[in-house]
């Protein structure tokens, strides 16, 4: 087996649970879901760690969405990493793939070689995003940039706006076995209780940076003993299990958490994929006039547009952009 070919658990998120602990979670491995989102773009090692991290945390956190649709998470900050964007999309249908996709944009001039990645990102907030569908009204969450990485981010958003105690565990990078070509590979473990928390909590203030909530001022005494006792056994994990090239999730979680009694569930397949199209780029200019359109105009007498996330490329005839539009698109134009 080498590390370029697809591995049977590669590119999965195993749902489990520890009885033991009222604990849920789920395993994530990211191959060559991760290979493709990255293999997009050129982007500084930093960039691409920064990447790297959220994709998989999207991963982790879409599996565990009622989603219809779409999950989100984005990250602005005022650094050279200017914004970390991707989205998780739901299966439409029963055997349908999970799909993922993640972009970044950033400013060469003010990315600091010598500093940490999660340090080119500066102040700003991070953010989840969760999109039903057409005849909903999305809903949005805001945790500003804090803990030193984005997987504290993500674990301070569910502490103070879902009062949900969560905790990640994460591994990523680039690996090649004997044999085989280097490849992206990433690996984490995500664990999440769920308390009877008081509805009054979030206004009391936490423990946490700039009075943020913990996981520790959420649970009561003994569901705090129940969590302990996860993160303890979580703590115990090393990078190469994480990873899994050659530890499978369900071997993993018997590893770490036989005494907590853990149950798995159905693995969910995920992919890389883009929900882009001449019909979306179309529908995006449908809000501009005749003369905003001829501002967005080429030399050439056209219209392009190039996709963040998959770097598809679009040209379009301006006379059929807008809501002025004057004629009709043919099958060409696109």
């Amino acid at each position: 087996m080498t590390l370029g070919s697809q591995i049977a658990w590669d590119d999965t998120v195993l749902p489990f649970q520890l009885d033991r602990s009222d604990v849920r979670g789920r395993v994530a491995r990211l191959d060559g879901v991760l290979d493709q989102i990255l293999s997009q773009h050129d982007y500084p090692a930093q960039i691409e760690a920064l990447v790297a991290e959220m994709a998989l945390l999207t991963a982790l956190i879409g599996q565990t969405m009622k989603l219809r649709w779409k999950l989100s998470l984005q990250v602005r900050g005022d650094g050279g990493a200017r914004i970390i964007a991707t989205d998780y999309y739901a299966p439409q249908k029963e055997g349908e793939l999970a799909r993922i996709r993640a972009y970044a944009s950033f400013d060469k001039e003010k990315l600091d070689p010598n500093a940490p990645a999660f340090d080119q990102i500066g102040r700003g907030y991070f953010a989840i995003l969760i999109d039903q569908g057409q005849g909903t009204t999305p809903y949005q969450g805001i945790t500003p940039i804090s803990g030193g990485s984005l997987t504290s981010c993500a674990e301070t958003y569910f502490a103070q706006s879902e009062q949900l105690p969560t905790r990640f565990e994460l591994s990523f990078g680039k690996s090649q076995m004997r044999g085989g070509v280097e490849s992206w590979r990433a690996g984490g473990v995500m664990l999440q209780h769920m308390p009877k928390a008081s509805p009054f909590v979030a206004s009391e203030g936490g423990s946490g940076e700039e009075g943020l909530l913990t996981a520790n001022d959420i649970l009561d005494e003994d569901e705090g003993d129940n969590w302990n006792r996860a993160n303890v056994l979580l703590d115990s994990v090393d990078d190469l299990e994480l990873i899994g090239p050659t530890v499978q999730p369900t071997e993993l979680l018997v590893r770490l958490f036989h005494e907590e009694q853990p149950r798995v569930y159905d693995p969910q397949t995920v992919k890389f994929g883009c929900s882009c199209s001449s019909d979306r780029v179309r529908e995006s200019l449908s809000i501009y006039s005749a003369k905003d359109i001829a501002h967005m105009t080429t030399d050439e007498g056209i219209v392009t547009a190039d996709c963040q996330f998959c770097g598809a490329h679009y040209e379009f005839d301006p006379k059929t952009l807008g809501f002025e539009a004057t004629e009709k698109p043919d099958d060409s134009d696109a």
